[in-house]
């Protein structure tokens, strides 16, 4: 496992830790502040309380997108660290109501902020292949952070002076660890040093995070994630032993050729005329009309991985770039070391502000091929009569090559092209699914292997291109979007209109659901319910007996989280949500039906117990984590965080609607009307899901946007 980016995720979801504390704190403390200052008769006031930190993380969330895009992610966590230690010395002093809401409205900034950017710096730090799994950390710290203060108010509770200006204060302990990890310990997101042609730092970062030296192939990703929703056309490749492939159904021209670890091994993959089956995936969605082209050109990319794992088939030797072997020597290559020739550029490790030619580090040149070392010594050599190109692997069995085109070759334009193999794809009756090293095998030369290649316009630019490889002798110009900060009128273009649409659906959705009005209100809800009945034998009240059950409840969500964690980057995002779903209508339905027919106050404690623990559980297994997930990986890095703001802003205020609304709720529609509402919005939630959210898990970040550029003007 990359351990520098582990480490790095779980330093920054300590403000999450932060939230899921002042969740469960402000839960059990309300109802001694209500005691103290007289609230019985003001609900408002109480539910204000409650809100105000959910009113100033959506205050925040409105600036914090811009602003993070502008100054950087890093300085945003410090500024969350430090809000969380001011509001908790205000709370624990707060001499009356008015200055304990201006403290609730402080911690609301750091949550804001934690909440928001979290996410999003994970998934820009993160590997695509454990990215999921990193993402479920913000969920994973948050109910260990619930669990331990429903531990500290449960104990309090138990004393006669039980103090809420305790339980509430505490929380400037833990976020003085936050501020100095945020400062000394976490690093700059690498792709928004890169958005700021910060090249040096960017692969400094880089180096740390991946425990390599070499991150070139990465660094040229990062930079092409710059610019997405250009032209981009999708072509296919047919993969298959040296001349095997007959002249009447491939091109001859821009034919790639593969070379294996060991000596005599290489196969050719050519250009085929015909679409490629991403395109008929795509048209298959859009002849049923209600299913969204895009969830069935993502789904087709992950049926062959369903099958084989997130491995690259095409490339066994290559899987992700961010395993195995990094630090290649030239006695591995099959070929000539461009040292030997005297081709390398003098200043092939210097690639301040964008200038280096990223990817030479890697390059050799034999009769104008150009071959890039993969893992364990194989080789991806690519022939291309009149021009050069260079591929690596970048993470989840993606490959990136670059050709030089014939129009771009006096301007130094290139082409980049993501490749990947298809799923599904046959050839007669011989199915093309097969994997490349199948044809090791002596004589046998029957199988062939399909892969997709999305191509579209570089952001690289090669400038004063010399000698045969100008991949190694070019000089990478910035592109402009480094120039240039993120821009509302972005927001129009197709793909992010259309990423927008599912970030900012799910969290309409996810919030409707009520998780965080049950948390907030899990003492309250529990009491009602009859749960102190349970423990009244024990000599424990009914207010303690609901902060125990509420830290048993909590505490029951992190082994459903570890499911999490396991699963998100096997069965992925989507199928998660699919899964999960269900299960929380059902859960809800329980809880109507318990809430609507008479039975005794035991047994309507223990079901209404069970039901509220399952929903808790399965929640956080899927519609937890995977909607911040999800917002954290579908746009383009140059409007990430203004699109991360919009996302979160819904979030902020869908949550206030919840929490303020629910005790309305149950005095006057009861627990039976509050979970029927949030039953209809679970059922809602699964065909929103199933129609309209894509699967991502594996994919690089750059691709993901691509694919919703391109889904996106496919369904214009």
């Amino acid at each position: 496992m990359k351990t520098g980016a582990v480490t790095v995720a779980l330093a920054a979801t300590i403000g999450n830790l932060l939230q899921g504390w002042d969740n469960a704190t402000i839960a059990g403390a309300v109802l001694y502040i209500k005691k103290e200052f007289h609230l019985e008769t003001q609900p408002t006031i109480e539910g204000l309380i409650v809100a105000m930190s959910l009113i100033g993380a959506t205050v925040i969330t409105t600036f914090s997108g811009p602003v993070s895009d502008t100054i950087g992610r890093r300085p945003m966590l410090i500024i969350s660290s430090m809000f969380y230690f001011i509001s908790g010395l205000v709370m624990f002093w707060s001499p009356n109501v008015y200055v304990l809401l201006i403290a609730r409205l402080l911690d609301g900034f750091g949550i804001g902020l934690a909440v928001t950017l979290v996410p999003l710096y994970i998934s820009e730090t993160a590997p695509s292949d454990i990215r999921g799994l990193l993402n479920t950390f913000p969920q994973f710290t948050g109910c260990i952070g619930m669990c331990l203060a429903y531990a500290m108010v449960f104990t309090l509770s138990l004393r006669s002076n039980a103090s809420w200006r305790m339980m509430l204060g505490v929380l400037s302990i833990p976020s003085i660890a936050y501020f100095l990890l945020a400062v000394f310990f976490l690093p700059e997101s690498p792709r928004w040093l890169v958005s700021k042609g910060k090249m040096d730092e960017a692969k400094i970062v880089l180096q740390a995070l991946r425990g390599t030296e070499d991150v070139s192939g990465e660094m040229a990703l990062l930079v092409e994630g710059l610019e997405v929703g250009g032209e981009t056309s999708v072509e296919e490749y047919i993969i298959s032993a040296d001349n095997e492939l007959s002249e009447d159904h491939v091109e001859e021209k821009d034919q790639i050729k593969l070379y294996g670890a060991e000596e005599g091994q290489s196969w050719v993959a050519k250009p085929v005329r015909g679409q490629s089956s991403l395109v008929l995936a795509s048209r298959q969605g859009s002849i049923s009309h209600m299913m969204d082209p895009m969830v069935t050109l993502f789904g087709s990319i992950h049926e062959k991985q369903h099958e084989g794992g997130s491995k690259s088939l095409i490339f066994p030797n290559f899987g992700s770039m961010f395993g195995g072997d990094q630090q290649h020597k030239a006695e591995n290559w099959d070929v000539e070391s461009n040292h030997d020739k005297g081709n390398l550029s003098g200043d092939e490790s210097d690639d301040h502000n964008l200038r280096s030619p990223l990817l030479s580090h890697y390059s050799t040149e034999v009769d104008k091929d150009v071959a890039a070392p993969a893992s364990k010594g194989s080789m991806l050599n690519i022939r291309q009569p009149s021009e050069t190109t260079n591929a690596m692997g970048i993470g989840g069995g993606w490959q990136l090559a670059y050709k030089k085109t014939d129009e771009g070759k006096k301007s130094g334009g290139l082409k980049r092209i993501y490749l990947h193999q298809e799923s599904g794809a046959g050839s007669g009756a011989d199915s093309r699914r097969k994997s490349v090293t199948s044809f090791a095998g002596a004589g046998d030369h029957g199988e062939v292997v399909r892969a997709s290649a999305l191509v579209s316009r570089s952001v690289l630019c090669l400038d004063d291109a010399a000698g045969p490889n100008a991949l190694q002798s070019g000089v990478f110009k910035p592109p402009p979007s480094t120039k240039k900060g993120s821009s509302w009128a972005e927001l129009s273009e197709p793909g992010i209109k259309q990423a927008l649409i599912v970030g900012v659906g799910i969290q309409i959705l996810q919030q409707f659901s009520g998780i965080n009005g049950v948390l907030y209100y899990t003492p309250q809800i529990l009491e009602q319910a009859g749960v102190g009945i349970l423990l009244a034998n024990m000599g424990i009240g009914s207010e303690s007996a609901s902060f125990l059950i509420s830290g048993v409840t909590t505490f029951l969500m992190l082994p459903s989280v570890g499911v999490a964690m396991k699963l998100i980057d096997i069965a992925g995002r989507r199928m998660l949500l699919l899964a999960t779903l269900p299960i929380l209508l059902i859960s809800l339905i329980v809880l109507v039906v318990s809430n609507t027919i008479p039975m005794r106050s035991d047994i309507h404690a223990v079901i209404s117990t069970i039901s509220v623990v399952v929903y808790f559980c399965t929640f956080v297994m899927g519609f937890g984590p995977i909607p911040n997930t999800l917002c954290s990986e579908i746009f383009p890095t140059r409007v990430r965080g203004l699109c991360i703001a919009i996302c979160a802003l819904t979030f902020w205020v869908g949550d206030i609607i919840v929490t303020y609304t629910l005790p309305v709720l149950l005095t006057t529609i009861g627990l039976a009307g509050a979970f029927a509402i949030y039953a209809v919005v679970c059922t809602i939630s699964w065909f929103f899901v199933y129609f309209r959210v894509p699967e991502t898990k594996g994919m690089p970040l750059e691709v993901i946007t691509e694919f919703f550029a391109m889904g996106a003007k496919k369904t214009n």
